[in-house]
């Protein structure tokens, strides 16, 4: 930390510049390299061991126990700000939702892990997204229990977690990204039953192309799909029905079909409200740096750890849907957050986020 010392003119003594708050009390590291070391670990998917030997390669030598306390702290810190996207937005109306195997160290057998899953949540609309920890189950109380506040469209895959929602508080909307993967995989062994279903949806995706070129709005959208999409889907329907009585559970093309089938009032929905999208890839394309990051890391260490790993993805994956730098703005926040009250502390979330530096000037 820089603080500015003057002497004061007569030999009357110094003063010495107010040392600015620390994002870590008692600790040596500043805002930027717990930024660096986040965004290190999170987005570029570079483990802590591997950002600590960089460190050493420029005479930096740093114990890895302290950079993981470094982590954890800086982690503990964005909790509050984590919560209050959180409540953005489950606050809406209209969310996507999937979830990503997240593996977590086993307390009962050494050496081992278990499957911990991240569920995360992303507002189409508005560019936010968060991820969900409740100690690495998917069961569907975890479904429940995050969305037992939630009023509105829920959009997922064909995950039977959800099902007990249509019957409760809200819309269940489909996939279609999903169906296409199914019948897709049948193509070898169906060509042209699965070939007429992949036009089909080709059409639907044209459709989807094509407005959003125009840049419609919603109530247009709305409208065209109604005229020319909804005609397309009934069609569909009636050709799955009768398909269902013709082709085998087993077959690759039979578990399309059905699979088809059981979700297409689901699948229909999305012409009701042209804010609605045609999948759920927004959700899928959110956890992505999750699987990437698995790959490099291994594993978490504990339950406590995973929530943390979701705090940090929660608040990078939004910047990355506002364009935003995550090192210049975790450099900010943690510059900032400390002496932060909560009723601003929404300021500090990627979409109202305004560089101290800007403040300064305006």
């Amino acid at each position: 930390m820089i603080r500015p010392k003057y002497a004061l003119l007569g030999g009357e003594g110094v003063i010495i510049g107010q040392l600015p708050s620390l994002p870590l009390p008692k600790s040596n590291a500043g805002p930027s390299l717990l930024a660096q070391l986040l965004v290190g670990k999170y987005q570029d998917h570079l483990p802590l061991h591997r950002q600590i030997a960089i460190f050493a390669c420029g005479s930096v030598h740093l114990k890895a126990s302290t950079v993981c306390d470094w982590v954890q702290g800086a982690a503990e810190l964005l909790e509050p700000l984590y919560m209050c996207l959180r409540k953005r937005v489950l606050g809406c109306d209209y969310i996507q939702v999937d979830e990503s195997i997240i593996p977590v160290l086993d307390k009962d057998k050494l050496g081992a892990t278990r499957k911990g899953y991240h569920w995360v949540v992303r507002l189409p609309e508005h560019r936010s997204l968060f991820f969900h920890y409740d100690k690495g189950s998917r069961a569907q109380y975890v479904a429940v229990e995050l969305l037992k506040d939630f009023r509105g469209a829920v959009q997922s895959d064909g995950y039977g977690a959800y099902d007990i929602y249509e019957n409760k508080q809200g819309v269940l909307l489909g996939c279609w990204a999903h169906v296409r993967r199914k019948f897709e995989h049948a193509l070898a062994e169906d060509p042209e039953r699965a070939e007429y279903a992949l036009r089909v949806i080709g059409q639907l995706y044209a459709l989807e192309r094509q407005m959003k070129e125009l840049e419609l709005p919603p109530d247009e959208v709305r409208a065209l799909r109604e005229k020319e999409a909804y005609p397309i889907i009934r069609e569909f329907e009636k050709w799955l029905e009768r398909e269902t009585s013709s082709t085998t559970p087993q077959s690759s093309i039979g578990k399309a079909v059905r699979y088809a089938y059981a979700l297409y009032p689901r699948m229909a929905r999305y012409v009701t409200d042209g804010r609605y999208r045609i999948d759920n890839n927004g959700a899928e394309n959110a956890v992505r740096p999750l699987a990437l990051g698995r790959k490099n890391y291994l594993f978490c260490r504990n339950h406590e750890a995973a929530y943390h790993a979701a705090i940090v993805y929660s608040l990078l994956g939004t910047c990355r849907l506002w364009d935003i730098n995550p090192v210049r703005w975790l450099t900010d926040v943690f510059s900032r957050i400390q002496d932060c009250s909560v009723k601003h502390l929404e300021e500090l979330l990627p979409h109202m986020w305004t560089p101290q530096e800007q403040k300064v000037r305006s």
